[in-house]
């Protein structure tokens, strides 16, 4: 046995995908799987648009979660492109993952989900989140009803906010990944490039700052990322939107909402990075980005046919 074969025998290292309708709490839970802050939050729906995908060590295993859009039916490019990428994500999986929200239980978009589990013969785990919002009858009840559709190798019950079960499942997907050497180096959390990362950031902080107000068609790129002599970094990002009375939006009055989204997402990034950030953020109207493949590539989807 050489000295890979030896490494193999001893690590093992796979891809667990979690998938889940809109707002189930994937991303939340990501962030808790791997004790980092990696995918974006917010209390709007789809606010994941593309797969994200982090790292976690767990004994002598290497798990690289994947989150997924939610999976709902789709009405635009962009919806569907979200959908395919999550079910993507499902098909290329060494460990599948669902997650649903007890507390609203089996929605139309479950309901959906499990129809494609089904058709696609696949098993998965079927991880109960946000249990502590309801009442342990009920979620028992929610369990079997789920559990008696033969699509789970095991069940879960778990509240991704407070971490509640979350340090339990992540030592069990440990033993469920395959044999073989880790991918990436012990200390690395997430394999997207930080450009991307940092533009998730800022969309997250225009979603949370912005509340109902803000349109869903933007998106933000990382247009220009400069390294500077004394370790500090500036970057460039664009926010499009697709129609001109959002640019004032957007910018607020006097500038003021833009500054403090600016703000928020300079503050986040120094920490993330642990270094002084230049953090200059531009809105530009670019009506038809919804139907630009180009766009679609910067945040990482497949432009829809």
């Amino acid at each position: 046995m050489d000295k890979t074969d030896a490494v193999s025998a001893e690590t093992k290292c796979g891809y667990v995908t979690l998938i889940g309708a809109p707002n189930a709490g994937k991303s939340t839970l990501l962030n808790q799987l791997v004790g980092a802050k990696i995918a974006i939050v917010s209390p709007k729906v789809q606010t994941t648009r593309a797969r994200v995908t982090a790292i976690a060590i767990e004994g002598n295993a290497q798990i690289i979660f994947v989150d997924t859009p939610g999976i709902f039916n789709p009405s635009r490019k962009l919806e569907t492109a979200m959908v395919n990428a999550a079910w993507e994500g499902a098909n290329d999986a060494d460990v599948l993952a669902l997650l649903v929200d007890a507390n609203r239980g089996v929605t139309k978009d479950v309901e959906r989900i499990l129809d494609g589990l089904e058709a696609s013969g696949k098993k998965a785990h079927l991880i109960l989140n946000k249990i502590d919002m309801i009442k342990r009858d009920k979620l028992l009840g929610l369990a079997q009803s789920l559990t008696d559709r033969g699509l789970f190798n095991e069940v879960f019950m778990i509240s991704a906010l407070n971490g509640d079960g979350v340090d339990y499942l992540r030592e069990h997907l440990a033993t469920q990944v395959p044999d073989g050497p880790w991918l990436y180096p012990e200390d690395q959390l997430a394999i997207a490039p930080m450009r991307q990362l940092a533009a998730e950031i800022t969309r997250e902080k225009l979603f949370l700052r912005m509340n109902q107000e803000l349109p869903y068609s933007l998106t933000v790129e990382t247009e220009n990322w400069e390294e500077r002599k004394d370790g500090s970094v500036k970057i460039d990002q664009v926010i499009y939107v697709s129609r001109a009375n959002h640019k004032p939006m957007i910018l607020g009055k006097g500038g003021q909402t833009i500054k403090k989204i600016g703000a928020m997402a300079r503050e986040e990034l120094e920490e993330a990075m642990e270094r002084r950030v230049h953090l200059f953020l531009f809105v530009k109207v670019r009506e038809k980005w919804l139907d630009d493949p180009e766009r679609y590539k910067e945040m990482g989807l497949d432009f829809p046919k």
